[in-house]
């Protein structure tokens, strides 16, 4: 019997309800602890009306050992419900942390949010919420009743006076939800835009000194600033006057109050000790409400979060990790695809329909701007927005288990992107390292030799993105981490790029042996030299397929266009095989 929709449960909240047991033992520990915050009001009204009177010093005695028996029974209430949140927390965070991560990860790829850092942050601000001061003020808010109640037993009159400052408070508790939680949400998502200005500038440090962009940069910096600025001041101003007339309310609540009670006590309807009594009652019937006022800004910022995680959570679901599927061979078919982009009103690619067999070198060619590394990205499934079938061995990419599919495709992007760590680290993809397996890929990318000549070998540290590499030596690098393992498909976004001449020679080797192992092979270039490697080339304009055939015969028929149309695209200079 299927649930209903509106029965079910997001990952978020199902994640939380598994710890429900952890809640009622937490919600049993908040109750004692609660019950034994009447002992100091009790032990006030014996000592007044029983000890006093009565002057017994044995009196005295047994009733001071019982309330502090009480005490020490919620002070460990207290430390015992505090310590099971605090392991709640552990095991909630190692519950989510490895799904916000892929989820994240995922949703920066698709180009749907600028800071995977964000949902951790989020998740740690839930996390420290369940396990801090602001969940206790919730469990402890539905006692103040109970405490307004025990005061009606004292006398309706205080029971009344109670009644109409908590009333003030709760009000108080709404209209700053009211009024923060706008502005709260603003300058959060203003203070995440700026991080990641931030971060996404220091990464160019050098190009932004080196040509003085800094004080532009800084500028447009400051106009994200000022909003955070402004809205946290809004949201915090708000907060500030809810505080203040909070402490009010309370401050007069314990002098009105006492007030009260000594007018009864005048009037011969009260006794001196239940005066007193009441006042710690009221004070701590009040509490609760003082506490959610208090951490009322903190529930709008986690509520926030809760959000975001939640939806980040179903927009990217886990993946089935069961589905495997046997090795592919490396056949790649693309069926009318069209890949768009965000802020475009026309397509990138224009429904692109090709094959490629296992053992084929195919060259992509085409002016800059019409699409080639976008089709670069489509073909390893890393493209957000594409329409179409693009599959593998007859299966759509999107369906296999990315951690299954990696390590049988290599792609070396247009921009080289490495990671802090060693050479080694590097070419294994920072996966169990097969010192064999490494070896060949350095030879294969002609960088063994370059390697051996460094201190420490392939245990060279690289710096933060290879920041102690040269371009040429990082985009050798990068190619040997695409051919590690013999992928069955490589795509290459103009790997010659920053190479010498020996470097392209090697580059034209590896890619001679893959074709040789049978691997599906695409090589994006401008480079004559490189093309020469290739049996087969496409030829993108405008995101479609203008020309697409053996090597030989796209390239004389290239060759004549462009003979009538200059300038020419010398990449259709490439030598002609012996």
């Amino acid at each position: 019997m299927n649930t209903p929709d509106f029965f079910k449960r997001s990952e978020l909240t199902s994640a939380l309800w598994a710890f429900r047991r952890e809640f009622l033992v937490v919600g049993i520990f908040s109750l004692v602890a609660n019950l034994l915050m009447l002992a100091p009001t009790l032990y006030m009204m014996q000592i007044y009306d029983r000890v006093m009177r009565s002057g017994s010093e044995l009196t005295l005695l047994a009733i001071s050992l019982i309330t502090l028996f009480l005490f020490v029974v919620m002070a460990f209430s207290d430390w015992t419900r505090s310590r099971i949140l605090v392991r709640a927390g552990v095991r909630f965070d190692e519950h989510l942390s490895t799904r916000v991560f892929n989820a994240s990860f995922e949703s920066y790829l698709s180009q749907a949010s600028a800071s995977p850092s964000r949902a951790f942050n989020d998740l740690i601000t839930l996390r420290q919420f369940i396990t801090g001061s602001g969940i206790f003020a919730f469990f402890d808010a539905p006692w103040a009743p109970i405490y307004i109640a025990v005061t009606y037993f004292l006398h309706p009159v205080l029971g009344i006076v109670a009644t109409v400052f908590a009333i003030f408070q709760a009000a108080l508790a709404w209209f700053g939800h009211r009024q923060t939680v706008e502005p709260s949400e603003v300058a959060s998502k203003a203070s995440s835009d700026v991080n990641a200005y931030l971060q996404s500038k220091l990464r160019n440090a050098e190009v932004i000194e080196s040509m003085g962009m800094l004080g532009d940069l800084r500028k447009r910096w400051r106009l994200w600033q000022n909003v955070y600025l402004k809205y946290n001041g809004i949201s915090q101003n708000v907060n500030s006057r809810v505080m203040a007339w909070s402490k009010f309310i309370r401050y007069s609540q314990q002098s009105l109050s006492l007030a009260t009670g000594a007018l009864l006590v005048i009037e011969g309807q009260l006794s001196p000790g239940a005066m007193i009594a009441a006042n710690l009652l009221m004070s701590r019937a009040l509490a609760p409400i003082d506490g959610l006022v208090g951490v009322w800004r903190s529930y709008i910022v986690t509520r926030a979060a809760f959000e975001r995680l939640e939806q980040l959570l179903a927009d990217y679901p886990e993946r089935d990790p069961n589905l495997s599927r046997v090795a592919p061979q490396g056949e790649l078919v693309l069926r009318d695809v069209v890949a768009s982009a965000p802020g475009r009103a026309q397509p990138i690619l224009k429904r692109v329909s090709f094959t490629a067999k296992p053992g084929t070198v195919t060259a992509i060619l085409g002016p800059s701007g019409s699409g080639k590394s976008t089709l670069a990205r489509v073909m390893v499934g890393i493209w957000p927005d594409v329409a179409g079938e693009v599959l593998i061995d007859g299966l759509p990419i999107s369906g296999w288990n990315r951690m299954e599919l990696g390590p049988h495709i290599g792609y070396l992007p247009q921009d080289i992107e490495l990671f802090e760590g060693t050479i080694g680290e590097n070419i294994s993809r920072f996966g169990e390292m097969d010192s064999t397996k490494v070896i060949d890929a350095a030879r294969g990318a002609g960088l063994h030799e370059m390697i051996l000549r460094f201190p420490k070998g392939y245990d060279t540290p690289i710096g933060e993105a290879g920041s102690l590499l040269s371009g040429g030596q990082r985009q050798r690098i990068g190619l040997a981490r695409a051919i590690y393992g013999n992928p069955a498909l490589i795509v290459l976004d103009e790997p010659n790029a920053n190479l010498d001449d020996a470097g392209e020679a090697a580059l034209v080797k590896a890619i001679g042996q893959l074709k040789a192992k049978g691997r599906t092979v695409f090589l994006i270039t401008h480079r004559a030299g490189a093309v020469a490697a290739a049996d087969r080339i496409l030829y993108l304009q405008d995101g479609e397929i203008r020309a697409d055939g053996p090597r030989d015969a796209v390239i004389a028929a290239l060759r004549g266009v462009a003979e009538r149309k200059q300038p020419a695209n010398p990449a259709l200079d490439a030598p002609q095989p012996a």
